[in-house]
């Protein structure tokens, strides 16, 4: 079973609002009593928040979805709904979040660092909160928005100072033992290191954090070995510190070979440049200082290894300590010259100015109506006009469209926003299909008849609204239709009783009454 886990994919989502509530007041001896539905509660958010007490993303790889708490629905008494509770997700210190297409949304550092990953739904307003002088007592209540809704890929990448990179085996996790408090697992086999240790370092006045990763072997960037996976927690380093085995038992190995290795397997590891620091800057790894350990030269074959290929890499630029983590030697040399870089990178963060510029916050106008966007497209051969922006798609979720009154509110709401206007500038007619909301949306066949507000409400019961019942006024041309059918309908029947009558048999004859032979019916009439 997995310890430890520095990279999942969190499905979250926020909690769904509360509907809000549509009541009268009702109490003896006050029969207008009026609206008192309450409000609906908002959903809770999904949250991540850095807890130092947390040191992998080993939860959230068994159990990746994760849902806040839904709000409460309104109720009457001017009751609001119960808003629902925030989850918090602890997350290491030094997480990034991504979205699927690997753009960063957070960096996450520093103890109590926070991102809303996932906002909860607005709550629904009730229908004392809808009521106004036109509208006093609405037979409708808006509905909660559901919670946002989000696939994110969480990515741990350790905060150190120092990274120790090195073939197995070369002694990487003694070295950080002894000059640390860190205990990682140390054994005479390959790969014994399988997951990032972290050790605290104090060399004189300077305080900072060494990394130390499974080792790397050749063929790395092809997914070869276990180092690659986990270069990422040496991302924030400010330098990397080479620990050569001098005293490897395979002859086809030397700490020079070693080191080249190293090197373009380094080279080769894209560093993610898509997450810069203050100063806008990501130095690839290979690029950033470097110094070379030659360790276990406690050994004598060891010692004479070092000093053998100490000048070839003092020539290539390296500087180099001889250095041994079981006899702790070198190792105060080794402290302070990792020291030094620190403070040269924290004091170069502090004095360069930061190149990111801060976002300009602008003050909305005093007539700002809510963008929106309409884009004209074309389904079966037939134009369609899609309505976009965040309040009418809110809007929208919001509406109860079982009930006619809140779907006249939401046509008075679209029209005071704007889009019938608009969609006549965009060039619709009576009868276009039109959409609200990206895929399928809301579809409706727009007919600008709906010209009149909430001030001919008055003639229509509560949770009924006339503008949007199924009626139509008909034309001139229909009138005479209608006229002419019944003309040809009054002369059909004249023509058959004349008919009737003709023949004999017009049984509303006086005559016929008061005889019950057919012979006293021909008589009299030939009389």
């Amino acid at each position: 079973m997995a310890s430890f886990v520095d990279r999942v994919v969190l499905h979250v989502s926020g909690g769904t609002g509360g509907h809000g509530c549509v009541s009268v007041k009702r109490e003896k001896f006050k029969p207008l009593g009026g609206p008192d539905g309450g409000n609906g509660g908002d959903g809770g958010d999904v949250i991540l928040r850095v807890d130092t007490n947390t040191t992998t993303l080993l939860d959230y790889h068994h159990a990746p979805h994760r849902h806040a708490t839904n709000g409460g629905n309104g109720m009457g008494d001017w009751r609001a709904g119960k808003t629902g509770e925030t989850l918090i997700l602890s997350v290491p210190d030094g997480t990034v979040v991504k979205n699927k297409a690997g753009e960063v949304l957070a960096d996450l550092v520093g103890e109590g660092a926070e991102y809303i990953a996932a906002a909860g739904g607005q709550g629904g307003l009730g229908n004392s909160s809808l009521s106004s002088q036109k509208r006093k007592a609405p037979g409708f209540a808006l509905l909660g928005v559901p919670g946002e809704e989000a696939d994110i890929v969480l990515e741990l990448k350790s905060i150190a100072d120092i990274a120790l990179v090195g073939f197995p085996s070369a002694g990487k996790s003694s070295l950080i033992a002894a000059i640390s408090a860190a205990r990682p697992k140390i054994a005479d086999y390959p790969f014994t290191t399988l997951i990032p240790n972290l050790g605290v370092v104090q060399s004189g006045d300077v305080r900072f954090t060494v990394a130390d990763v499974p080792g790397l072997i050749e063929g790395a960037s092809e997914g070869k070995g276990l180092g690659h996976n986990f270069l990422r927690h040496v991302e924030r380093c400010a330098a990397l510190v080479h620990v050569l085995d001098c005293a490897a038992l395979e002859t086809d190995r030397d700490p020079i070979g070693d080191l080249e290795v190293i090197e373009r397997e380094l080279e080769k590891y894209e560093v993610d440049m898509s997450y810069a620091g203050t100063d806008g800057d990501v130095v690839p790894l290979n690029r950033r200082p470097r110094l070379v350990a030659l360790n276990k030269v406690d050994v004598p074959d060891g010692r004479d290894m070092a000093e053998f290929v100490r000048p070839e890499l003092e020539k290539r630029g390296y500087r180099v300590f001889e250095v041994s983590a079981s006899s702790h030697e070198g190792l105060r040399e080794l402290g302070f010259a990792m020291a030094a870089i620190v403070k040269d990178a924290r004091d170069a963060v502090e004095k360069a100015p930061p190149r990111i510029q801060p976002p300009v916050l602008k003050p909305r106008g005093v007539n700002y109506k809510g963008g929106f966007l309409i884009r004209r497209e074309e389904r079966n051969l037939e134009p369609l006009f899609r309505v976009l922006g965040e309040k009418p798609v809110r809007w929208v979720q919001q509406t109860d469209f079982t009930n006619d009154e809140a779907v006249g509110y939401l046509a008075d709401r679209l029209a005071k926003l704007g889009v019938e206007e608009k969609l006549f500038k965009e060039g619709a007619k009576p009868g276009d299909a039109v959409v609200i909301g990206e895929g399928d949306g809301v579809v409706f066949d727009w007919e600008p008849t709906m010209i009149g507000g909430a001030e001919l409400l008055a003639a229509s019961p509560r949770g009924s609204d006339i503008r949007v019942e199924d009626f139509s006024r008909p034309t001139r041309e229909e009138k005479r239709g209608d006229h002419q059918k019944r003309k040809e309908a009054r002369a059909a029947a004249r023509d058959e009783l004349e008919a009737e009558r003709k023949a004999g048999i017009w049984t509303e004859s006086v005559n016929y009454k008061h005889s019950s032979r057919p012979a006293d019916v021909e008589g009299n009439e030939g009389e």
